[in-house]
């Protein structure tokens, strides 16, 4: 049911399903499990012999591209491959595979490259590259559908490569357990449910990126109950974690799975939970549940009769068993059942165990099957704390000093250390030397950031020399500083206040600096107002106790996980809409804004959305959809200084010329022809797949001022600040 052409019926179920049942150790034995290896296949083989695996397991994103792939890649996909792959060294990617690189040179580079820089997988299918260990895997959110359905045709076989997709179960009989593997690639998006893309049957792809299919969860639960024994333990690997879609929580309720292994969250920690242990109670998973059945019901709903009327006896079918899975959920415990009893509780609540992977650069989970037991070793290499302890020195001459040593970060005992390079970027400016004490307030202690313990500037002055009106009286003058200043500094102080950059201070006595990520102390009666502080100090419009007005930006230093959209022409947009647009990536959002200007009030068509984390905000960028109502935004990280407050004409809209995603294009993260299946998915699915000309309300699933739907955000874990990432390693996107 493809959005461009009829999609031919998937083979019919045969007699018994594509299972086998593999006997790796009868004893005992460990098998790696691995999340983004991002084409760097042969690294595989060297964590395999670091952990002793028998046997590897992969959520996706394994690297199915070769050479022929990058004509089919579009322009966006293929930065972000080359933004994270690690094949790629630092010094090629800034030299010739950065931002301003043209597409074509990428591709040129890329093809003549003596090294695979996009994935080793030629490598793997020539046979130049072996696996060492049987390596079960599914597809990710990056790969060549093309690559995919060449494997389930026959075209290409390599040895110890399983691909696990919806037609197909493996076994592994290891250390008295019988481990019933299942598997589901591609991310999920719910207006893409029933576009195959450039896929031939249930699976779907194009462009260079994949995403789940009803009729691949359909299949999926036809070959689980063909395969049903209860003498097996059964796992299931998906791409996309059910943690926070409650589709895949019903998956595994109705597959009755036992242990569930994800990745795509890209964090630097894996997890491990059951639904009992986040859940407040049996209410809360239900909640989560009900969640993602209402947003495919939504979908499904608009496109019924198209599918209903375009599908044939096999494909109903496979709808049928689809369908059951979203009504699948559990029955709240105070339900009466037949009989007048309380409703029992469902055991996958407790029973159930997940784990959701880093990518494979940042950590594993090793699974140590032994005597019918299965223990889980999980190793991260977790957030970088180390400027905690670093920083402080570059204030050593400080004597008022609160900040407390902050615990080294690591995810497990052998985490690597951070390295000089990472370090060096996570330093504070060079400190000034600290000047001679003077009379004056208390000093104040050195638990506060770095800007709120600047003294007040001096008085800004107009043209003619006169003081601005409003501001208090230039104080007297201190001891000079150590540093001296050119004329062109100076006039550039005393003009603070008719420019948005605060002044600069003189030294205070007994003050160091203080990285800015360091925990901001309530400010003090005695204590200046900061010029840049986030919140203003005790008097009004941040005035201090002695009645002085100190010029402010009014504008706090602006979150380090922050994206800036522009090109946004189809006004106005509400929160809820930018949210959707980010797709599964919007439950790390923190916080968004739309400007307005000052008279008009009327949007200026562009937006910032800060994000908890620096991960979070990666994953914002790649996952992101390409329409936004009818508009296609640019979606970059934002620079310190993109205006805030500019209240200047909003720039004339860019063409819109050809390219990918562009007009009728398929496949990909949108682009679906209009008054087709694909089309009223998306329209169902909210903004952010919604065709030109739909209007906004109720019936395509947007309220002006709503809230977006999805699992409740989690508080971000702390990172530091700014830090550099080792490209080499396969960043999380």
């Amino acid at each position: 049911m493809s959005s461009a052409q009829p999609t031919p019926s998937p083979r019919p179920p045969p007699a018994t399903a594509n299972s086998q049942v593999k006997i790796i150790d009868s004893a005992a034995g460990r098998i790696l499990c691995l999340a983004d290896i991002r084409g760097k296949i042969s690294a595989i083989n060297e964590l395999a012999k670091e952990t002793g695996a028998k046997a590897v397991i992969h959520t996706g994103d394994f690297g199915f591209f070769d050479n022929n792939s990058l004509e089919r890649i579009n322009d966006r996909t293929l930065r972000h491959l080359v933004l994270y792959s690690p094949l790629i060294s630092p010094q090629l990617r800034q030299s010739r595979l950065g931002n301003d690189a043209a597409p074509n040179v990428i591709r040129q580079t890329i093809l003549s490259h003596h090294t695979p820089l996009l994935s080793e997988f030629p490598l793997l299918q020539s046979g130049a590259l072996r696996l060492a260990v049987p390596v079960y895997t599914v597809w990710g959110a990056c790969e060549d559908v093309q690559i995919l359905e060449k494997f389930r045709t026959g075209e290409y076989d390599v040895e110890n490569l399983t691909i696990l997709d919806e037609a197909s179960s493996r076994c592994l009989d290891i250390g008295g357990v019988k481990l019933r593997l299942f598997g589901l690639g591609g991310a999920l998006v719910m207006h893409k449910m029933f576009d195959n893309g450039e896929g031939r049957a249930t699976i779907a792809g194009g462009q260079g990126t994949m995403w789940t299919t009803a009729l691949q969860i359909g299949e999926l639960v036809d070959t689980a109950q063909r395969t049903f024994d209860p003498s097996e333990t059964r796992l299931l690997i998906t791409h996309a974690s059910p943690g926070r879609e409650g589709l895949l929580a019903q998956l595994g309720l109705v597959l009755k799975a036992d242990l569930f292994i994800s990745g795509g969250l890209h964090f630097r920690y894996s997890s491990s939970y059951n639904e009992f242990s986040v859940q407040s109670d049996m209410e809360a998973f239900r909640t989560k549940i009900l969640s993602g059945q209402t947003a495919f019901n939504k979908v499904w709903e608009s496109v019924k009769a198209q599918v209903e009327s375009a599908a044939d006896e096999n494909q109903r079918q496979l709808l049928e068993k689809a369908l059951g899975v979203v009504a699948r959920v559990p029955q709240p415990t105070t339900a009466a059942v037949p009989g007048g009893a309380a409703g029992t509780e469902e055991p996958a609540w407790k029973n159930c165990w997940h784990w959701n992977l880093c990518d494979a650069a940042y950590g594993n989970l090793v699974l140590d099957i032994k005597e019918g037991r299965i223990s889980a070793e999980l190793k991260s290499q977790g957030f970088n704390y180390a400027y905690r302890r670093i920083a402080p020195a570059a204030g050593a001459g400080a004597s008022n000093t609160s900040i407390s040593t902050a615990p080294h970060a690591a995810g497990s005992t052998s985490s690597p250390a951070p390295g000089p390079s990472q370090l060096k970027q996570q330093l504070p400016a060079r400190a000034s030397p600290a000047p001679a004490p003077v009379a004056g307030p208390p000093p104040v202690t050195a638990s506060l950031p770095v800007h709120a313990i600047r003294p007040p500037p001096t008085q800004p002055r107009a043209p003619n020399g006169a003081p601005i009106q409003g501001q208090s009286q230039q104080a007297k003058k201190g001891p000079k500083t150590e540093i001296p200043k050119d004329k062109e500094a100076v006039d550039k102080e005393k003009n603070a206040g008719k420019t948005s950059k605060p002044a600069t201070p003189k030294p205070v006595t007994d003050t160091t600096n203080i990285p800015a990520a360091s925990t901001s102390a309530p400010e003090t009666a005695a204590s200046p107002a900061p010029p840049d502080a986030a919140s203003p100090g005790p008097g009004k419009d941040g005035a201090s106790s002695a009645g002085g007005r100190t010029p402010t930006t009014r504008r706090p230093p602006r979150n380090p996980y922050t994206l800036f959209m522009n090109k946004i022409n189809d006004l106005p947009v509400t929160e809820a809409e930018i949210r959707d647009f980010f797709g599964e990536a919007k439950s790390g959002i923190t916080f968004v804004k739309i400007p307005v200007h000052h008279h008009t009030r009327q949007q200026k068509g562009f937006a910032y959305v800060e994000f908890g984390d620096e991960d979070a905000m990666k994953a914002g960028l790649e996952k992101h959809v390409e329409k936004l109502k009818t508009s296609t935004p640019r979606v970059v990280v934002a620079e310190h200084r993109e205006p805030v407050e500019n209240d200047g004409p909003t720039p004339p809209p860019v063409s819109r010329g050809g390219g990918p995603f562009r007009g009728a294009g398929r496949g990909g993260r949108g682009g679906f022809v209009r008054n087709t299946v694909a089309a009223a998915a998306a329209a169902a699915a909210g903004p952010a797949g919604r065709p030109a000309g739909r209007g906004r309300g109720p019936e395509n699933g947007t309220a002006e001022g709503g809230k977006s739907e999805g699992a409740p955000v989690a508080s971000p874990a702390p990172a530091a600040p700014a830090e550099t990432k080792k490209e080499g390693g396969g960043d999380g996107k």
